[in-house]
């Protein structure tokens, strides 16, 4: 016996101290945040590339191509002009084609983000079950994309407002970084309901709903001052912290020169809008992270 212990050293071991002995780890584990975090910023090339090859295929069978980019919000301003300005008569709103072009266009932004976010996972499974990478590539590769589509529609954008009589002002340098901070909402949003979208497969078909419901609560197509007018105080301050209110209302006081906003305090929509962008980006990746080892199983 004690020929066959010295011939056997991992005699009488379990399986446990067998794998921490020879350094074995479980599959699909879920590496730690540092560890994950290091991993991704090394695949920060792969995310550029797969969202540019994503951005080209979307349009890749249409006959205008990426120029679809502009033509839908456009299309859907009309739609929304017809409807808000002309037949419900919104136009007490000073340049209330710039108004509505604004919130549709910043809306939109993260509308498509977080619908697409819900198939980040579930409509990428063959890919995920075939290679070794973090899982947050694929919703973080659908913010960058969509970043590239607004880039192209804020051109639009500011031809609209100069056609329409505002000035250039050194207040559309506001712009830049309340873009930048929805887009840090965006990604954490849309790594959240990438996570739900891979647990829960109907939530594909319930997104769109939700997704009008917050346009329609967020002064997208009419004037903001209808809150303060038609609801009571407490529910009027509850709406000033509405994300998608804040970054419009950033936006619109940005382009236009008289735009009716509902929380007229700068700083506070300042504070408001960061503090989105850190709870939202912060939470939204830990989210996603923890569940990094379900994805594609099952």
């Amino acid at each position: 016996m004690a020929n066959t212990a010295l011939a056997d050293p991992d005699a009488g071991l379990t399986q446990a101290q067998l794998a921490a002995r020879y350094g074995l780890r479980v599959a699909g584990e879920r590496p730690s945040l540092a560890d994950y975090s290091r991993r991704l910023w090394h695949y920060r090339h792969f995310i550029a590339a797969y969202a540019n090859a994503k951005l080209v295929a979307s349009y890749s069978n249409a006959r205008l191509g990426q120029l679809w980019q502009v033509l839908t919000p456009l299309t859907n301003a009309a739609v929304y002009f017809l409807i808000f300005g002309i037949v419900l008569k919104q136009n007490s709103i000073p340049n209330f084609i710039a108004y509505l072009c604004t919130g549709l266009f910043i809306f939109n932004f993260t509308q498509t983000a977080a619908q697409n976010g819900t198939q980040a996972i579930s409509g990428n499974l063959g890919l995920i079950r075939a290679l070794h990478f973090p899982r947050a590539c694929l919703p973080l590769a659908i913010t960058v994309t969509q970043f590239q589509q607004l880039l192209g529609s804020l051109v639009v954008l500011l031809a609209i407002v100069l056609v329409t009589g505002e000035p250039i002002t050194l207040a559309w340098l506001i712009l830049v970084p309340a873009v930048l901070l929805q887009t840090i909402f965006n990604a954490g949003l849309t790594m959240a309901v990438a996570r739900m979208g891979a647990k829960v497969s109907d939530l594909r078909q319930v997104m769109p709903f939700v997704m009008r419901a917050w346009m329609y609560g967020s002064g997208v197509l009419y004037s903001v001052v209808l809150f303060e007018e038609s609801l009571p105080g407490w529910a009027t301050k509850l709406v000033e912290f509405n994300p998608m209110l804040v970054y419009i209302e950033l936006a619109r006081v940005a382009l236009l020169e008289e735009a009716p906003v509902l929380n007229s305090s700068l700083p506070q929509l300042w504070l408001v809008a960061t503090g989105w962008a850190i709870v939202m980006g912060v939470g939204g990746y830990l989210y996603f992270w923890r569940g990094e080892q379900e994805y594609g199983r099952g």
